[in-house]
């Protein structure tokens, strides 16, 4: 399990940075959306590889995932734990590993 360091509370944030804050998750969950689409119309569409759409979906989503971190909303080492156990559920429900 993952052992939560403590967060700073959003009441503790000025309100400028709490817009900040709202703004990074906002735009978070707009790329995850996109990401969505764009998958599903490669299913639909048979477009797996040389997928200029999906490569640059996934690289929108690395970004925000990357500004996640430098807000201090998520921590490498907490991710890398969380991508070892759903590595382990993939291994043990799917055949892609």
């Amino acid at each position: 399990m993952i052992k939560r360091k403590q967060r700073t509370t959003i009441s503790r944030y000025k309100k400028s940075q709490q817009k900040d804050l709202d703004e990074l998750l906002v735009i978070t969950m707009e790329e995850c959306s996109e990401l969505i689409q764009v998958a599903s119309k490669a299913i639909r569409c048979g477009t797996y590889y040389d997928n200029d759409r999906l490569t640059e979906e996934v690289g929108d989503v690395l970004t925000m995932i990357d500004l996640l971190h430098e807000y201090d909303l998520v921590s490498w080492e907490d991710l890398d734990k969380r991508k070892e156990v759903k590595l382990e559920k993939l291994r043990k429900w799917s055949n892609l590993l």
